[in-house]
């Protein structure tokens, strides 16, 4: 009986592993392979920029897409160099985004041995409790040999990736506090009976949700950087072509992704430099007075619009490897930052965008 379930547990545990690398190692939808959605491309791809941008939010119907652009994303950044048995992700040399243990090997001139991963990307589930998102601190071992024993949760795990959160506005608000308020200042802080724990937080963070099951609270929405929304396609064409595409990747995923080999290195690579040039980018005075303006005029609380829409912009031009902004660089993004931020007013006929743009061109002097 012993010797059976022995057995038993070690062929599963080798058959959990065998499933977890197939996992880890399966193949997704190309990013350049996706049809339409212009809007939530451009907002992911500047949040990998820059991610202090701040995160985007999307919402829309079911079935059109929002899941699959969020995983493909993951194959346009480049590897990261981490060091080895960190559950955080640590960075060999940047202080801001290392663990307290890779700092105190450091300080005491201890080598840091490093390998490159894969950028991680972390599915947060509806489910998940605090503990699972923070991580928890095990207080009778603590308390028993002194030392602080703590179990790393998906903010852990997620730091210097991505962290999705697909049906958002189903998740606890509490939740979703924590998890903003992490992605915002880029350290966890988990808290138990006088035990406390910080750890590297730095993430981009991704929600989308369905409309029909409800809104995030403004309050909420506000703190996420970008907004999209997404339609469904109406165009037939463009529909038959999304589902051959579909079909196949599905007959044979190798063959498919071998098309698109080009594009996604090209693109690849245009985000890396964009990220490297991104310090040179420098945006008029006059061009900041303006976006405050806007800000102004369309009644925005706080300030979160006007630094958005600055760090948006700048991470555009470089992604269009220029080093000056001009006013259609702004026109471009600024609905993408604006719109989740305007008040609701229901007695109002005019569409939020069109408030926007007719805004910005009352004051920049626009004509596209």
């Amino acid at each position: 009986m012993i010797y059976s379930f022995i057995k038993n547990y070690f062929y599963n545990s080798s058959l959990s592993k065998l499933c977890c690398a197939k996992v880890e190692n399966r193949q997704v939808f190309p990013f350049t392979a996706i049809i339409g959605q212009t809007n939530m491309k451009l907002a992911l791809i500047l949040n990998i920029i820059d991610p202090r941008i701040g995160g985007v939010m999307s919402m829309g119907d079911r079935g059109t897409g929002k899941s699959t652009v969020v995983r493909s994303l993951v194959d346009l950044l480049p590897k990261i160099q981490v060091v080895n048995d960190d559950p955080f992700n640590s960075h060999p040399s940047n202080i801001d985004l290392m663990s307290q243990e890779v700092k105190n090997l450091k300080l005491e001139g201890k080598p840091i041995y490093t390998n490159f991963i894969k950028t991680p990307m972390v599915d947060l589930p509806l489910g998940a409790t605090e503990d699972r998102v923070c991580g928890s601190i095990d207080i009778e071992k603590a308390l028993l040999n002194g030392a602080k024993a703590f179990e790393p949760g998906l903010l852990a795990k997620a730091n210097r990736g991505i962290l999705y959160v697909d049906e958002v506005n189903l998740l606890d608000d509490h939740l979703v506090d924590i998890l903003l308020d992490s992605a915002a200042g880029g350290w966890n802080t988990v808290e138990r009976e006088g035990i406390s724990i910080v750890h590297p937080a730095r993430f981009i963070l991704i929600g989308s949700g369905n409309p029909e099951e409800g809104e995030l609270r403004p309050q909420l929405l506000d703190r996420f950087g970008m907004h999209v929304r997404i339609k469904t396609i109406k165009d037939p064409i463009s529909r038959v072509k999304i589902v051959e595409r579909r079909s196949n990747f599905d007959k044979n995923a190798d063959e498919f992704l071998k098309h698109y080999n080009f594009l996604q290195d090209f693109l690849k690579n245009r985000v890396v430099n964009a990220r490297d040039s991104l310090k040179d980018v420098k945006i008029d005075y006059q061009y900041k007075v303006n976006i405050a303006e806007l800000c102004s005029r369309l009644n925005i609380d706080g300030l979160r619009g006007d630094i958005v829409t600055n760090r948006a912009v700048k991470a555009f031009v470089a992604l269009n490897s220029r080093k000056a902004v001009l006013d259609k660089d702004i026109f471009s993004v600024l609905s993408l930052c604006l719109i989740h931020r305007l008040k609701k007013n229901p007695l109002e006929s005019i569409d939020s965008s069109q408030h926007v743009v007719t805004t910005f061109k009352e004051i920049f002097g626009y004509s596209d």
